[in-house]
């Protein structure tokens, strides 16, 4: 029999519904108005997503999931695009709708008190099981990883107002005397910093007493190597990035988010411009087109500072009377809550507006950068010492040092000491020395247990290896290293299981999740250490896969911790 031929367009007709809104969640007319009036009238950019972001969680105290679609349609992104950057970031309360369509209410405040491992020693689980109750349903506690004052714990922030030393009555009074923002103590601003003769190497550079390559040797006659963790040699850097093809940029790195480290913000509340200067000078030396500075979000009086004088410093540039020289671009970027950030190219990526993932190298961030350029990364202490190297000279700085080393180190020293604080000494110096001279010595009735010389991820070694010189390089035959300089001193009063355990927690919440090794591992581990029987055979397997799979450097050194317990204090496996 035959069929009639129904043409393709009719029969398509005959049996489709035309569409009659577009694909995917609506935009709400409300939350367009409302993301308008935060974003402003600046032109739109995609690599300022995680700053708009911010606005809108500043405004409205979290992240509604209309307000995320309307901010997709004024960016002309996807809206998984934004929403997938919004989630990956811990600062971002994002909220969805309910049955009836209706975005619940932000909590009245937010109170995040500090559960590293520095608080978690002086009290910070007692804040924790009281606050709620006390505080009432109308404020939010919540834990939250290291925020970067360790020599204050138990650190708390109501909202964005750091409370050092906190109990449970001034966290209360905090409250209810509504302190939400961090005003910092007086700084050294612009004018200050020019009557003490700053920004005049600056000049000396720009008008030709100084060339690039002199600079650069002074850096590497210092023997100045990188100091957020990894040690790569400054004056290497340098040359390297040179090298490559402009335009080139800068990022630096202040996300500091590695457990036990406060350096860079005691540093910065108190010099802001003495770091500036070392951004220009090397901005000068390599040739950088435009500087981005990452500031890690708990720091905000930091930004709050380092705006002013960033506007200080484009309204009346140091040098302006000098023909040919203008002031790069400054662009400061405000993190969200990502330790994972501490790493170069996971920063990069987030300051291009995306998930802070790392990235497989080769190629390397001087290589292909920001933005695909050629880029100079510094952490922001290295930057700090450019001043005071060309003022003293490459050979003094290399003169400093103890037992065979070379330099000047700050330690962020944390724990069971009487004077806890950033500490300037030799490098080379060990625990005990550093101990004895610089913090006071041991606190009344505590004796040295054992000791975290690098942070979280840095290891745990036993009193007896109290004097092992703490530099780079030196640490490693004991499965440890310096990184940071994040020293953590723990007395009889603890126990290094009870550190690893914590130390293990952080990285399970601070993976990124990109990759398995690193994203199973910190968790599996977290969860055999809880056990009060540890599965040693199982940990050394795992703790080697995470160590040769793990894309980045949290996957690799989260082990530490735990091989240190397992190497130095096997008295401690043995009783629950």
């Amino acid at each position: 029999m035959n069929h009639p031929v129904i043409p393709i367009a009719v029969q398509g007709a005959t049996r489709q519904r035309k569409r009659q809104a577009p694909k995917g969640r609506r935009v709400d007319a409300q939350a367009l108005a409302e993301v308008q009036a935060a974003l402003g009238d600046e032109p739109l950019r995609r690599d300022r997503l995680i700053e708009y972001l911010h606005r809108l969680n500043d405004r409205h105290g979290q992240l509604g999931t209309p307000h995320l679609a309307a901010l997709a349609q004024q960016l002309r992104l996807a809206q998984t695009e934004v929403f997938e950057v919004a989630t990956f970031y811990h600062h971002f309360e994002v909220v969805r709708e309910d049955a009836d369509g209706r975005v619940p209410a932000a909590p009245e405040l937010t109170v995040r008190v500090c559960d590293g491992l520095a608080c978690e020693m002086s009290g910070a689980r007692t804040l924790l099981d009281r606050l709620p109750a006390l505080l009432g349903a109308s404020v939010r506690v919540i834990a939250a990883p290291c925020i970067g004052r360790c020599e204050q714990a138990p650190a708390v922030a109501v909202h964005q107002h750091p409370l050092a030393a906190a109990t449970a009555d001034t966290v209360l009074a905090a409250v209810r005397a509504g302190h939400r923002t961090h005003e910092p103590a007086p700084w050294i601003d612009l004018a200050d910093y020019g009557a003490g003769g700053g920004y005049a190497l600056l000049r000396e550079c720009v008008q030709g007493q100084r060339s690039a390559d002199s600079v650069i040797a002074v850096l590497e006659a210092a023997g100045l190597r990188g100091l957020g963790g990894a040690g790569f040699p400054a004056g290497r850097k340098w040359r390297l990035v040179r090298n490559e093809p402009a335009p080139r940029l800068m990022a630096v790195n202040i996300d500091e988010g590695e457990p036990g480290t406060f350096k860079d913000r005691w540093l910065l509340e108190r010099d802001p411009h003495r770091f500036l200067e070392g951004v220009l000078i090397a901005a000068w030396a390599v040739g950088i087109d435009a500087v981005y500075i990452y500031l890690r979000d708990e720091y905000h009086g930091c930004r709050a500072l380092l705006e002013a004088e960033l506007a200080r410093l484009r309204a009346a540039p140091p040098l302006a009377d000098v023909p040919g020289w203008t002031l790069p671009v400054l662009e400061l970027r405000r993190g969200a809550g990502a330790y994972i950030c501490g790493e170069e190219s996971a920063m990069i990526e987030s300051i291009e507006g995306k998930r802070g993932l790392p990235r497989l190298r080769p190629p390397y961030v001087a290589q292909v950068g920001l933005f695909g350029r050629p880029t100079l990364e510094h952490n922001f202490e290295t930057l700090y010492w450019v001043r005071e190297l060309l003022e003293r000279g490459g050979e003094w700085f290399a003169a400093q040092g103890r037992h065979g080393r070379q330099g000047l180190r700050r330690f962020s020293v944390s724990g069971r000491v009487r004077e806890p604080g950033v500490k300037l000494a030799p490098a080379g110096i060990t625990l005990r020395e550093l101990v004895d001279e610089f913090c006071g010595g041991m606190l009344p009735g505590h004796t040295l247990y054992a000791y975290l010389p690098g942070g979280a991820s840095g290891g745990i070694l036993p009193a007896r290896l109290a004097d092992v010189p703490l530099d780079f390089d030196t640490l490693q035959p004991y499965g440890c290293f310096i990184g940071s300089a994040a020293v953590i001193v723990l007395s009889q009063h603890d126990r290094a299981v009870d550190a690893a355990r914590n130390l293990m927690r952080f990285f399970e919440h601070e993976s990124c999740g990109q990759c398995t090794p690193c994203r199973n591992g910190t968790a599996k581990a977290r969860a055999l250490i809880e056990q009060a029987q540890w599965d040693l055979p199982l940990l050394a397997d795992l703790s080697q896969v995470m160590r040769d799979a793990s894309i980045c450097g949290l996957g690799q050194a989260a082990p530490n911790p735990v091989d240190c317990v397992v190497k130095y204090f096997p008295e401690e496996l043995e009783r629950p």
